[in-house]
């Protein structure tokens, strides 16, 4: 048996190949488009491992994802490819509705194909995971309960919006054709191998750097944080045990103002490692004009999966960050790559030319 993963070099997809890999025997297909947040060096430590097969494509691409499923049969496909910053979605919205409309468009047509011309047995057990965000949902008051699985699709940013498309798309794969799609909406993630555009690596590494820690408008947005390792940990539970045609929100009970995340930050910053010209990283603190549509909370209500499915977050916003905080001290040659852009000089090198490498 195989599982196919797209947008397996990014930060979610990464951290459930390597997951997936540390608990598993059963080999995985990862198809990566690597734009500029995908990293092949976030997998490196799994580079000689045959139970990786990594594919460079895009899931634009019908005819190489027709190739890929006639290949390697996978019985599952976990959909996390997507555009997912929301600055640059703001700026640049069209890559975000290639990829995250027209791409899961795409890649959800390709395997109903290949689903439909599988065996009883093996279609019975098939299953999509669409791997989405709470922000399709919107925004909530500070005193608003958190969403559940029923609440109504507000989306306030392209990004979230074409991510509300793409469920939409998904969801309706399921009531016309009986594909077995199951949904998953997460609130934030941290952890390992993010890309430092996002808040919580940004501000470790510009902490680190010493430069300014930027914080939109008076830092009080909402959001609730999920430990990477946690959802990759739920996304396995969804694909073992979840309901055809269910939605799963995950998220990590962590409700933190960016304020307080920044605060959180700078405190681990100060114990683990101190900048002799600063009484407290607090200092590098500034508040910078407010984004567009800024969504002022995100929180998900996760009774759902925790009762019908018995997951449950594992890490506390306290042990998660200080796991994250550790991980970009231990890993300065990733953190200096990334930053400096030497990994897509690497990328072009050695894998621009091929289709595919294991």
């Amino acid at each position: 048996m195989t599982i196919l993963v797209t947008g397996g070099a990014g930060f979610i997809g990464a951290n459930f190949v390597l997951d997936w890999i540390r608990s598993t025997d059963e080999p995985i297909v990862n198809m990566d488009k690597l734009t500029y947040a995908g990293n092949l060096g976030s997998l490196s430590s799994i580079a000689d491992k045959a139970q990786h097969h990594f594919v460079h494509g895009d899931i634009c691409d019908s005819s190489l994802l027709a190739s890929i499923l006639r290949e390697h049969t996978p019985r599952a496909v976990i959909h996390f490819a997507a555009e997912s910053h929301v600055d640059r979605s703001i700026h640049g919205p069209d890559s975000f509705v290639q990829t995250n409309i027209v791409g899961t468009f795409r890649l959800l047509e390709a395997t109903r194909r290949y689903w439909g011309e599988l065996g009883d047995d093996d279609r019975s057990g098939f299953r999509f995971i669409q791997v989405s965000t709470d922000e399709v949902y919107g925004a909530l008051g500070l005193e608003d309960p958190p969403f559940d699985e029923m609440s109504r699709y507000s989306p306030s940013s392209p990004y979230s919006a074409s991510k509300a498309a793409a469920d939409h798309l998904a969801r309706s794969y399921f009531h016309t054709y009986d594909f077995p799609v199951i949904t998953t909406n997460c609130s934030n993630n941290y952890g390992p191998y993010q890309f430092p555009e996002k808040l919580i690596p940004l501000m470790i590494i510009n902490g680190l750097r010493g430069d300014s820690l930027p914080i939109y408008g008076d830092g009080k947005n909402v959001r609730d944080w999920l430990y990477v390792g946690d959802h990759c940990q739920a996304i396995q539970t969804v694909l073992a045990k979840g309901e055809v045609g269910a939605t799963y929100n995950i998220g990590g009970r962590c409700e933190m103002s960016n304020v307080g995340t920044v605060e959180a930050v700078c405190s681990l910053l100060d114990e683990m490692s101190p900048n002799a010209e600063l009484t407290s990283h607090r200092e590098l603190m500034s508040f910078v004009d407010d984004r567009p549509g800024h969504d002022f909370r995100y929180a998900v209500d996760t009774g759902k999966i925790e009762g019908s499915l018995g997951w449950h977050p594992t890490e506390s916003f306290d042990s998660g960050l200080r796991k994250t905080v550790s991980w970009y001290l231990d890993n300065s040659d990733w953190i200096a790559e990334v930053v400096s852009g030497e990994y897509r000089s690497w990328i072009d090198m050695n894998y621009r030319s091929r289709a595919s490498i294991k």
